[in-house]
């Protein structure tokens, strides 16, 4: 296999898209004349002439290359087009160079047809996605468990449909998830990424090349039975969100429902007050703490299971249940969306002295401290305990902006593996115990006091107590060398017989010689 972009082919010299002209000396094992030299080989072809066709243009001009368009009408493709590409007929511009790039939908490559003789022997790169109405087909076909009728479009990629059209060339499936707007931008952080497949070695080569000269990171993704999978990676809505956000409605909406019971319902029907009101600012601010925490929380529980299920069956190869794995693969949004509610809770927290109703409160409070004749309200121990934990509020949420930055991939790929575990992990179970020290704080007494049980209910603040509680406490156990001992055992490859209540005698037992070492 050659390396950057150079193309072996039998009967034909070793052609480089890198390199202008033909190189001397190739030859043998290749595709079978398939990238035939034909003019300037940093030339590229485009069938098509829509918005993608012109940015990609514009890219490939600047990058070097020389742009041959291809189009139904040439002289109207020409007013949207760069001056500088050559606007031809579609035969023409599939003549002119080794590879082209189909720029079309599916539905229009029906009139690619006429060009099986023109395209013999080239690249082909196909670009497109699968439409709506592909999708909706292949549902219905998914959901009728059939495998499929007629010619089996919608059953198979775009870019297996144009190989069937076009036995003799060699399709290669690429850029489709790029945007005609990172095209004319330049690629930035993670849209650089491009998923390349195709059956051919040679041709799969020739377009990662392409890529890195266009400024992109081509991810090499086999042979073209991928480009299924590869056709729906931009059409994904959010799929590691789906359940991390569905989480966090759930839990927003009990947690609502219960402060709601708790801070309105119960004085209005126990003594007769109306407080309504308090429900768009005061009821929502004491959700949004408990849903942060919670979420935090349920970050670092799936790691404390799955350190726990380690120990116990004593290997690391064992597979971790289905509800577990899915769990670990959405922390990183799991702990975007506590910093989310966070970040909502300081905004609303500092809002509260601009309602009117805080006024009406703090006056009523002077008032009745002038009635009573009262010169000074001071409160040693409350003054103490809102300095703590509002202190203690803004290093939990500094801490959680540093670990949202982290998780940013254009800051995570400037990180080594040890700098971002101790991040994420290390600094991550701090910023738990922080933010659990905050709701500790900030409850104080009242969780104790039966005054503050309405309806015989905790307190909001206490509902979100138990799970951080927990997982803080599962985290220092498995600190312990006791239990943090046979994990690194584990963790390195070694097995044994199940972990069941024998850390003490595994923490003894000697790590053993680096062959054993899987």
């Amino acid at each position: 296999m050659a390396v950057e972009g150079t193309l072996s082919v039998s009967n034909s010299p070793l052609i480089s898209l890198r390199n202008g002209g033909p190189v001397p000396g190739g030859g043998g094992g290749g595709t079978g004349g398939a990238f035939r030299p034909n003019g300037n080989r940093r030339s590229v072809a485009i069938l098509g002439s829509g918005d993608f066709a012109r940015a990609l243009a514009a890219r490939l001009l600047s990058a070097g290359y020389a742009v041959a368009v291809g189009s139904r009408d040439p002289k109207a493709a020409a007013e949207r087009m760069p001056p500088q590409a050559e606007l031809l007929g579609r035969a023409e511009a599939a003549a002119s160079a080794a590879l082209v790039v189909v720029a079309l939908h599916h539905e229009h490559y029906a009139t690619l047809a006429e060009l099986g003789g023109a395209l013999a022997g080239r690249v082909l790169v196909d670009v497109s996605n699968r439409s709506p109405a592909q999708r909706r087909e292949q549902r219905r076909r998914k959901r009728g468990g059939g495998s499929g009728g007629g010619d089996g479009r919608t059953q198979r990629s775009n870019a297996e449909f144009l190989a069937e059209m076009f036995p003799h060339s060699h399709v290669v499936k690429a850029f489709n998830v790029v945007s005609a707007w990172a095209l004319q931008g330049g690629p930035r952080d993670s849209s650089k990424r491009v998923p390349v497949c195709g059956d051919s070695v040679e041709a799969r080569a020739a377009v990662m090349q392409l890529a890195r000269d266009l400024g992109f990171a081509p991810l090499d993704m086999g042979a073209l039975s991928s480009a299924a999978s590869v056709e729906e990676l931009p059409l994904r809505l959010f799929p590691l969100w789906r359940f991390p956000v569905l989480l966090c409605l759930a839990l927003s909406l009990f947690f609502f429902l219960y402060a709601f019971v708790h801070e309105v319902v119960h004085p209005f029907a126990v003594h007769g007050r109306s407080e309504f009101y308090k429900i768009p600012v005061e009821v929502v601010n004491a959700t949004l703490p408990v849903v942060a925490l919670s979420l935090l929380a349920l970050v670092y529980v799936p790691g404390a299971l799955a350190a726990a299920l380690q120990l116990w069956h004593a290997t690391k190869w064992r597979h971790f249940p289905p509800w577990l794995d899915r769990w670990l693969r959405c922390r990183k949004q799991l702990g975007l969306l506590a910093f989310f509610y966070a970040g909502l809770h300081a905004i609303y927290s500092l809002a509260l002295p601009l309602r009117r109703s805080y006024r009406y409160r703090l006056l009523d409070d002077a008032y009745r401290q002038v009635q009573s004749g009262l010169t000074s309200s001071w409160d040693e121990e409350q003054v103490w305990r809102m300095e703590t934990y509002i202190s203690l509020g803004i290093m939990a949420l500094g801490l959680m902006v540093l670990l949202a930055i982290t998780s940013l991939p254009s800051v995570s790929d400037a990180l080594n593996w040890r700098e971002f575990s101790f991040i994420q992990s290390k600094l991550g179970v701090v910023a738990l115990a922080v933010s659990t020290l905050h709701a500790l704080t900030f409850g104080w007494r009242r969780a104790f006091e039966a005054e503050h049980y309405h309806f015989h209910l905790p307190p909001v603040f206490v509902l979100a107590l138990p799970l951080p509680c927990a997982t803080l406490l599962a985290r220092l156990l498995l600190a312990l060398p006791c239990c943090s001992r046979p994990l690194e055992r584990v963790r390195r490859g070694h097995e044994g017989s199940p972990f069941r209540g024998t850390c003490g005698a595994a923490a003894r037992r000697p790590i053993g010689d680096i062959t054993s070492i899987v």
